[in-house]
């Protein structure tokens, strides 16, 4: 028997012009079947257009329990298709699972998603820290990449190594150019900062002491994301990935000099002067509500721990002598990550 398509294929081509001769060819019919089609359809050039009704239901062995799976579902929504396969099995039930299976799967109550609530941060109030791999023809750098959660200001810098000593310069670059610091800056699980989170099982987070003690110097408090939860830091990740698209794609760089002087163009140019579309605000006009409301920058650069080399990407930064000191020369950190 010829499928219902071929034939509605059939009064289509007929409609547009085609003889049957051809038709039949096109679709590898008879031509006694495509003269009989034709004639049924009245010639097929200016009848009504062949309509079919919807198939009639076909009677299922599960129909006399179908009340009982869904007035269970009604009241317990995460009931399993296997328990309510041997409950229907109690009440006479005949058949076999993979009817009820496809029907508990069809009729299970879904709950509505919850609303994704999005948190604004207080202005200066945070900063959020993270480093993105970029490769190119000569290596691959890292982008250490800050935000201010509240403006969305952006500072990136890329860098040879992902060290501490590189974090440390870097957010004190990244202070710089924001006139002042966050109180507090939010980091992934980065080994510079965090040596170990135990929190999922009730335990502490234990933050580096030398990254404490540069903390404590430019007076912010450290925060972490808990693990697999990357989406308390999504003011970063949003921009990591802006940066691949918006700076990185399509352009040619030569060197790692030339590579950070376009950075800061771009980011002086466009990144910080678009309108944010979340926020649909310029990053740098909002930012004035909260440059006021940053800590102020401290006096000196901090002295600690640095690569035993500067990185090339590295060498336009001042070289700072390593000075060694005990917490207990700083006291505590003041909030520390939650």
């Amino acid at each position: 028997m010829h499928k219902v398509s071929k034939r509605v294929r059939f009064r289509r081509l007929l409609q547009e012009g085609m003889n049957k001769t051809a038709i039949s060819r096109e679709l590898a019919i008879g031509r006694r079947t495509a003269t009989r089609w034709a004639a049924a359809d009245g010639g097929g050039r200016s009848g009504e257009a062949l309509t079919y009704g919807p198939r009639p239901a076909v009677p299922s062995i599960l129909d006399p329990y179908k009340e009982i799976v869904r007035v269970r579902l009604s009241a317990y929504p995460e009931l399993s298709a296997v328990r309510l396969f041997r409950e229907l099995r109690e009440s006479g039930y005949p058949g076999g699972y993979d009817v009820v299976k496809r029907y508990v799967r069809e009729v299970r109550p879904r709950p509505a998603p919850e609303p994704v609530v999005r948190f604004e941060t207080a202005p200066g109030r945070q900063g959020q820290v993270d480093f993105a791999h970029f490769r190119l023809p000569w290596g691959t750098r890292y982008a250490l990449v800050v935000v201010l959660a509240f403006s969305r200001l952006l500072w990136f810098r890329f860098y040879e190594r992902q060290t501490m000593g590189v974090l440390m310069r870097g957010l004190e670059e990244a202070f710089a150019y924001f006139g002042g610091v966050p109180w507090e800056l939010l980091f992934d699980q980065l080994r510079a900062v965090i040596v170990e989170d135990g929190r999922a099982s009730s335990g502490t987070l234990l933050h580096n002491p030398e990254f404490e003690r540069f903390a404590h110097h430019h007076g912010f408090g450290i925060r972490a994301c808990r693990p697999y939860r990357a989406r308390t830091k999504g003011k970063v990740e949003r921009p990591i990935s802006y940066i691949r698209r918006g700076f990185f794609y399509g352009r040619e760089f030569v060197s790692d000099a030339d590579l950070n002087a376009r950075a800061l163009s771009w980011l002086e140019r466009e990144a910080n002067e678009r309108v944010h579309g979340t926020l649909k605000e310029v990053p740098r006009v909002r930012f004035e509500r909260e440059r006021q409301l940053l800590l102020p920058l401290a006096e000196r650069p901090y002295a600690g721990v640095l690569p035993a080399s500067p990185a090339p990407a590295e060498a336009v930064l001042p070289r700072v002598e390593v000075e060694r000191r005990s917490l207990s020369a700083y006291g505590v950190v003041g909030e520390v990550g939650r």
